[in-house]
């Protein structure tokens, strides 16, 4: 199924790009194009996941970034950089992390997404 964009915003052009869905929960805050490479940067976005929703939890900073290939654009090799989100509750001082299967089985992402969500999970 087709999907018409009036009047797309750079955002919604990088999103064509992408792993479908990953720009829902993350935000581009850097990108960087080198002569082999194109680099981007991304943070997860300040979203307290759904199963964890009735918890005290502030966020907590990030976990250690990763890095994850896509595929080439342009005939230049296209790599991820992820900064994964962790809240910690208020009360317990224990940290979470969203849960990428409950996401992955999840209907709004598609299977290409659900695919590099696991790939972030053998990080």
């Amino acid at each position: 199924m087709k999907k018409k964009i009036d009047n797309p915003t750079p955002l919604d052009i990088l999103g064509m790009f992408l792993p479908s869905g990953l720009l829902d929960y993350f935000d581009l805050i850097n990108s960087e194009s080198l002569e082999t490479c194109f680099i981007l940067f991304l943070e997860e976005k300040n979203i307290i996941p759904e199963e964890c929703k009735t918890l005290p939890l502030h966020s907590k900073g990030f976990m250690p970034e990763i890095e994850v290939q896509d595929f080439p654009v342009r005939g230049k090799a296209v790599y991820l950089r992820i900064k994964r989100r962790r809240w910690e509750d208020t009360q317990t001082g224990k940290t979470y992390s969203r849960d990428w299967n409950l996401v992955a089985t999840g209907t709004r992402i598609t299977a290409e997404f659900g695919a590099f969500l696991k790939e972030l999970l053998r990080q």
